[in-house]
């Protein structure tokens, strides 16, 4: 409980920053996951760089735009009712999701040496299952969190939930 606190006072006194740190760290426990236990890499092939691109993306691109994203979704569709939740939560996995993946995949490939062409024949053979992966887990995920979950602990909330499909996105993203 202490620690949890200690996060409140942190995210309170400086939301952005701890906000970006908790993605950037979440995503790299993610790609660590997807080594060890989905890849069974071992610690002696474990990729640091893959890891450290991964808490790179967390902290550069996955944390503010996502931060980012819930603050534009709340001016769009303020309120918390049941009937807001649905409707963030539709417009998050209908026009956010989408693009999101769309823009992840390519910028992994993009810091993994990929070339043009080889990056868009990837993103054209793996977007697809990411994103039919994507309707399995959030709609349901972000309609809990819309209507349960204050705005400055979504994005906590997201990447913890996240750690399984950052594992997921991390063992995709790197699959050649």
């Amino acid at each position: 409980m202490a620690l949890w606190r200690a996060y409140q006072r942190a995210l309170t006194a400086h939301p952005w920053k701890v906000q970006v740190l908790t993605a950037g760290s979440l995503m790299g426990l993610g790609d660590v996951i997807s080594q060890q236990l989905v890849e069974r890499r071992g610690l002696q092939e474990h990729q640091t760089g893959r890891t450290l691109t991964m808490v790179s993306l967390g902290c550069g691109f996955v944390g503010p735009v996502v931060g980012g994203w819930y603050k534009v979704l709340d001016r769009l569709i303020p309120g918390t009712t049941k009937v807001d939740a649905l409707k963030k939560m539709l417009l998050d996995q209908g026009g956010f999701a989408p693009c999101f993946l769309g823009c992840f995949l390519p910028l992994v490939g993009t810091l993994n040496g990929l070339s043009a062409q080889d990056n868009w024949a990837k993103l054209r053979r793996d977007y697809p299952d990411a994103l039919i992966t994507n309707y399995y887990l959030w709609p349901a995920v972000q309609l809990a969190n819309f209507y349960l979950v204050p705005l400055h602990y979504r994005l906590a909330v997201v990447q913890c939930v996240a750690v399984i499909w950052n594992s997921y996105l991390s063992w995709k993203a790197h699959r050649l």
